[in-house]
């Protein structure tokens, strides 16, 4: 039977039905044209919470749980990227947001870039924020090490969740990512989402395409594209962006200073004016 959400005080979500019959939670605010946010690995919609009242000032903004995460269904086996990809474009079709701006960051980029490889009709465009798919640069001799580095902490991150210890696991990703001691630094209730979290992230981590992409599947995709990257990323991130934006015929590429891995947090400001900087000049 599918588990039963925790409940996320202060949220009153709708739900929306997708392909297989899971209930994926979303928000929808604001008025104009449609732009779906799409989050990472082990959060929830509110990783948008500092932009989403910008953002439904020009925009009807939907902002949702990946299945598997926070208010919405858990099922056995959270799903794979195939089933994140067809979650997405079931939410646009269902909602009438066709055609939508889709602005995806990590995990939730790649979903939105495989969303434009197969389903182009449902978008405007995409903004998509340092996508992990390290396999566009296995072959760089510079950047593959560190691709192999982070492939050994997924497997001891994965190890730890799957022997139960969620908050373990959560805690080598972030320490890895950010540095000793930083899971600590992380607000209670941004560390317990991740906990809450960590087997959404167990499935994604054991799908053997989460880091797969061929750039032709964009070839003929000819709708605006902005790719950005953080000053403060690790070099795999603008590795991957440099691949994609080599095979993209519409594409703009854009770096925010001072800036990781979720700049839609650390540099929210910046992050909309982007995003509404690019929507505005494209969909003219």
């Amino acid at each position: 039977m599918p588990e039963t959400p925790p409940p996320d005080e202060g949220a009153d979500m709708e739900t929306v039905t997708v392909t297989d019959g899971t209930e994926i939670a979303y928000n929808l605010t604001g008025s104009g044209p449609p732009l779906v946010l799409v989050h990472g690995s082990w959060s929830s919609h509110h990783d948008w919470d500092d932009v989403v009242g910008a953002l439904a000032e020009s925009f009807r903004v939907v902002a949702y749980d990946r299945r598997g995460h926070s208010q919405s269904e858990r099922r056995p086996g959270h799903g794979t990227t195939d089933d994140h990809v067809a979650d997405l474009a079931a939410l646009i079709e269902r909602l009438g947001l066709a055609p939508a701006w889709v602005v995806g960051n990590s995990f939730g980029a790649s979903i939105a870039l495989r969303l434009a490889a197969g389903h182009a009709e449902l978008l405007h465009g995409v903004i998509a924020h340092e996508p992990p798919l390290f396999d566009l640069i296995s072959d760089d001799p510079d950047l593959a090490p560190l691709v192999e580095e982070d492939e050994e902490m997924t497997a001891t991150v994965v190890d730890r969740i799957a022997s139960g210890d969620h908050e373990g696991g959560a805690r080598r990703f972030i320490e890895f990512e950010l540095g000793s001691g930083s899971w600590s630094q992380l607000p209670p209730d941004l560390r317990s989402t991740m906990v809450e979290n960590a087997p959404a992230f167990l499935d994604e981590a054991r799908d053997p395409d989460q880091y797969a992409f061929d750039p032709a599947w964009l070839a003929e995709f000819h709708r605006p594209v902005m790719l950005t990257t953080g000053s403060e990323s690790p070099p795999t991130y603008a590795g991957v962006v440099s691949r994609l934006a080599d095979s993209l015929p519409a594409v703009e590429v854009a770096r925010f200073e001072d800036a990781g891995h979720i700049p839609h947090m650390t540099r929210p400001d910046e992050y909309v004016e982007a995003t509404r900087d690019f929507i505005g000049r494209k969909a003219q």
